[in-house]
């Protein structure tokens, strides 16, 4: 290789930053603003590891057993990253709560592509409360008070964790002896029900192929799979709080899947609340937001602190 072509190769690699998977720029930048935080592996499934991360309250805010959250991300099931709870409909919260005392954990999850479903992504997510569960005391963590959130797909995986019976979700042998019994969940634009036909108009669910990237399959071929995976039919009067946020414009996965939820929930005396963000499409994307950002922010933090 010539020296001008060296030279150049340095000049290249020394100008391009490092990031962990997923990590962008804007992700560091933020993540610094975090100074109490640690990447932890809590699972290892065919040669894959799974982390999360974990931000801690200042030093003068811990105690010996913190209350706690589980961040579930969304990205369709086959995409996103951890880092998605450092986006606006997210990053609010996430502060408020840590400076409030709460420690909170976002994790990687098996993504639906190749082998893997949704199922194997909601397995995970318990097992990552498993994990939480078994170390509570080194991670300085309440084995009572602990919530899980999550928007879209991480929305719907956040319900299924919570709702889902953990015999029905078994993981990794090693934490098989703690399960979790969470005391709520807030979920943000969620799916909330495979086997309800009215929830797919104008939806991405719409032409139906999506279900086998969730299920593996199509739908019509894995029925007891699809009823395991809709929040709707695993709710029950026993169920924990549930805060349903969803803008009245999205048109990924419209408002009719948290509507629907609230009216089974009543049919089944479930606690289930819905704050709906006026003008938002997707995301919370949209202008002249009401509630604004910042609002439903402080919402969440709110109805997640009266919780723990």
């Amino acid at each position: 290789m010539k020296l001008k072509q060296v030279s150049l190769l340095l000049l290249v690699m020394l100008c391009t930053p490092l990031f962990v998977t997923g990590q962008n720029a804007k992700d560091k930048k933020i993540l610094d603003t975090f100074p109490n935080k640690e990447v932890v592996v809590y699972k290892t499934i065919d040669g894959q590891e799974l982390d999360m991360t974990i931000f801690y309250p200042s030093a003068d805010k811990m105690t010996s057993k913190n209350p706690w959250m589980l961040h579930v991300h969304g990205g369709g099931w086959a995409g996103g990253s951890k880092y998605n709870i450092l986006k606006k409909a997210f990053l609010g919260t996430l502060k408020s709560l840590v400076d409030n005392g709460v420690v909170c954990a976002t994790i990687e999850y098996r993504l639906a592509k190749g082998k893997s479903n949704a199922y194997d992504a909601a397995v995970d997510a318990k097992d990552a409360a498993r994990f939480l569960l078994k170390n509570a005391k080194q991670y300085k963590l309440s084995k009572k008070n602990y919530g899980v959130w999550g928007g879209s797909a991480g929305g719907h995986l956040s319900l299924v964790t919570a709702l889902g019976n953990n015999k029905d979700f078994k993981g990794d042998d090693e934490l098989a002896k703690c399960n979790p019994n969470f005391k709520f969940v807030v979920s943000y634009f969620p799916f909330t029900s495979c086997v309800a036909p009215e929830l797919r108009p104008n939806s991405i669910f719409e032409d139906g192929k999506l279900f086998e990237r969730l299920l593996g399959a199509p739908l019509e071929e894995k029925p007891a799979l699809a009823k395991l995976l809709s929040p709707t039919e695993l709710l029950n009067r026993k169920s924990p709080p549930i805060l349903l946020i969803h803008g009245d414009k999205d048109d990924v996965l419209p408002i009719i899947n948290s509507t629907y939820m609230v009216e089974v929930a009543k049919e089944k005396k479930a606690d289930v609340e819905l704050l709906t963000i006026k003008n938002a499409a997707h995301s919370f994307h949209g202008e002249h937001l009401s509630p604004s950002i910042q609002e439903l922010n402080d919402y969440a933090t709110r109805y997640i602190m009266s919780h723990l």
